[in-house]
């Protein structure tokens, strides 16, 4: 199967975002993938690079809306299986949110980003509520899927959640900045996550320069062994396409190892203790 990260810069407009968004689903589409993904609030500022100030819920939009609306139709269209990540408005909350759908544009449903973080130039939790759907997997024409948001791939446990519920490939949205991670620090985490779980990891960055952050792409995918299987340049904007083999998730030293071997009554006896 093929799979697509697609890497853009968002500027003030989004409705050009939202233009270039799709005509880049259009693109993937036409180069064989079966799965396209999108960075963190890809079709906006990133907004949490600057303090909430009053008011800040009407940044936000519903799921269902007009977004998801506009990529419904076009991956039945184009029969191809996407993950979105934006900036939901339900009621009087906000959160961070990746809605997945369906190669016959069905929207099967939605991952929020659990664990929220705030520090400078991520100031999340004056934006963000802390997501309630816990770690869901879905099943689509491009394979099982499940999504870790940008900050919540920190979290072995929500890393281990989305195996142990059966995820072949684990999604990362992300907004990450030029020197965020020294040394492949990232990279090497979802590379360890994707050999201890038996999945396919996808992280997909933003690009380009904003108010106070300039996002570096650098996008990748990682295979359940641990390989890099392809990665997307720093600063460019561009849709990065790997070739994955979902029989290789069956194959892993995870899910013919770690995980039948794994000890949970232990695990939730250490846990009674702290």
């Amino acid at each position: 199967m093929r799979i697509a990260l697609i890497q853009q810069p968002a500027g003030f407009d989004r409705k050009s975002n939202l233009e270039k968004g799709i005509a880049a689903l259009e693109k993937a589409a036409a180069q064989g993938a079966g799965l396209a993904c999108y960075a963190e609030l890809a079709f906006e500022r990133f907004h949490p690079q600057n303090r909430a100030e009053p008011g800040f819920a009407r940044l936000a939009q519903p799921i269902p809306g007009p977004v998801t609306d506009a990529f419904c139709a076009r991956a039945r269209e184009l029969g191809i299986v996407v993950v979105l990540n934006l900036y939901e408005r339900d009621g009087d909350r906000c959160f961070d949110t990746s809605p997945v759908i369906d190669a016959d544009g069905a929207l099967l449903g939605k991952a929020r980003m659990i664990h929220i973080t705030d520090y400078e130039c991520f100031y999340e939790k004056g934006y963000y509520t802390p997501g309630d759907t816990g770690a869901p997997v879905f099943d689509t024409a491009a394979g099982r899927i499940g999504v870790a948001i940008c900050y919540d791939r920190h979290y072995p446990e929500q890393m281990r959640a989305l195996a142990l519920a059966g995820a072949e490939i684990v999604v990362v949205p992300q907004a990450g900045s030029v020197g965020e991670w020294p040394d492949g620090l990232y990279e090497a985490e979802l590379r360890v996550a994707a050999f201890q779980n038996g999945y396919f990891t996808a992280l997909c960055n933003r690009v380009g320069a904003e108010d106070q952050m300039v996002f570096a792409g650098e996008s990748f995918v990682c295979a359940p062994d641990g390989r890099v299987v392809g990665r997307a340049g720093t600063g460019t904007e561009e849709i990065l396409i790997a070739d994955i083999d979902l029989a290789e998730v069956e194959q892993s030293h995870a899910r013919k190892l770690f995980l039948p071997d794994r000890r949970p009554e232990l695990y939730a006896e250490w846990l009674a203790r702290r």
